[in-house]
């Protein structure tokens, strides 16, 4: 049986501590120079040895990208840059560009190399010279489909790993390589900077009419051509399990701690009934409704089942948020939850708790104590400290949550 690695993103050592306990084998994060991903926080040379040593600690990975498409400026600091992070203790690293890949065998000799999806690999011929190349893993491009796939896995070296992304945002250009964020702003997608201009809503101008907005399609509210939904395949891990999938990749290095804990949990459990079930596998129901509890779009199978069968629009840049995150647990004693808030909840209120092994408990707190146990009835300010009653031991970095209100 084919056991993959799930692998989420990692924005800053908090969201690496929550993929973690929340049932990562490993996770991809970028440096403060050279990533895909400008916005999150990304890590120092220091903070990237202290994530790989955490890591260590608890035989998972790390893997650092170094997979945007460089300017001749950006060149002459990467040599430096590479044999720096040689010394992090960082499990691989994932390249996009062939000058970048020719510096990283010149100067880390020994560090495992992935191939970027931006280099846009569908098909074995390319995977097989990537491996030539000097790659571990391949990463596959987000239009592959599970056939090709299986055929990709059937015609190349058994210790080639086969990396694929499961769940998240979707780009609407080939493999994120993408132009007009750039073009129309100057923000540079291929360096980290994407402005997202697929997201915004479009409508038709006539030169000789430029007051008149002309609707592209039927609806009152313009349309989102370029919008893509969100990618979700916890359904289907039995398939890409059987296709010889090695890593299970899950988007989202801008997004939240809560985010990457509830993602996480959910494909944790979904591969974990996987191994279980075999042949039998059906997708839990709590991990289909763990995954409508964080942000995200219309969900879709993305490109997996072909193209005919690839519900790739939809007619909104918004996100579906259904759930509201209120607090974090930082420790259990004396039948109280000693937490930091992270949203308002008051009195009465029934608490839905995520825990780091998935599983989901529900309560209605009678008291709220504040930092000096004097008794309020609701968390009102930010990052307060306070405690709950609580009947069931709960584990630290535990979720608390409630619905949202329309």
């Amino acid at each position: 049986m084919n056991i993959p690695e799930i692998l989420s993103p990692a924005g800053d050592m908090e969201r690496l501590k929550f993929a973690f306990n929340y049932g990562a084998d490993a996770v991809y994060l970028g440096a403060e120079d050279f990533g895909m991903r400008a916005a999150p926080k990304n890590f120092s040379i220091e903070q990237l040895k202290e994530a790989a040593a955490y890591a260590n600690s608890l035989g998972k990975k790390v893997y650092l990208t170094l997979n945007t498409v460089p300017t001749n400026e950006d060149v002459k600091k990467m040599p430096e840059f590479i044999r720096k992070v040689a010394q992090t203790g960082v499990h691989a690293v994932i390249v996009a560009d062939l000058g970048v890949l020719s510096m990283v065998k010149e100067n880390a000799p020994d560090m495992e190399i992935h191939f970027s999806t931006q280099v846009g690999i569908m098909n074995y011929v390319t995977a097989n010279a990537a491996y030539a190349l000097g790659a571990k893993r391949i990463v596959l491009a987000r239009e592959t489909s599970l056939e090709d796939i299986i055929e990709i896995r059937k015609n190349t070296p058994a210790d080639l790993d086969i990396e694929a992304f499961v769940h998240g945002a979707m780009c609407m250009s080939f493999s994120g390589r993408c132009l007009l964020s750039q073009y129309l702003n100057g923000r540079d997608a291929n360096r980290g900077e994407c402005s997202q201009p697929c997201r915004w809503q479009y409508q038709l101008v006539e030169k000789n009419r430029p007051d008149r907005h002309f609707d592209i399609n039927e609806t009152e509210e313009g349309t989102y051509i370029l919008n893509a939904n969100d990618l979700c395949m916890a359904p289907y891990i039995d398939m890409l399990c059987k296709a010889g999938i090695t890593s299970l990749k899950i988007e989202g290095r801008a997004k939240s701690f809560y985010y990457v804990a509830s993602v996480t949990a959910a494909y944790r459990k979904a591969v974990d009934t996987y191994v279980k079930e075999g042949d039998n596998f059906l997708c839990p129901v709590e991990v289909l409704d763990e995954l409508t509890k964080t942000s995200h779009r219309r969900y879709s199978t993305g490109f997996y089942f072909g193209r005919e069968n690839a519900t790739q629009t939809t007619d909104s840049s918004t996100y579906i948020r259904e759930w509201d995150l209120l607090a974090v647990v930082t420790k259990y004693e004396d039948g109280r939850l000693y937490c930091s808030q992270r949203g308002k909840f008051v009195l009465g209120d029934t608490i839905e708790v995520l825990q780091p092994d998935g599983s989901v408990w529900s309560f209605t707190p009678n008291k709220i104590y504040d930092a000096d146990n004097n008794e309020i009835d609701n968390t009102a300010h930010a990052m307060m400290a306070f405690s709950i009653p609580c009947e069931k031991e709960i584990k630290p970095m535990s979720i608390l949550r409630k619905p949202a209100k329309n």
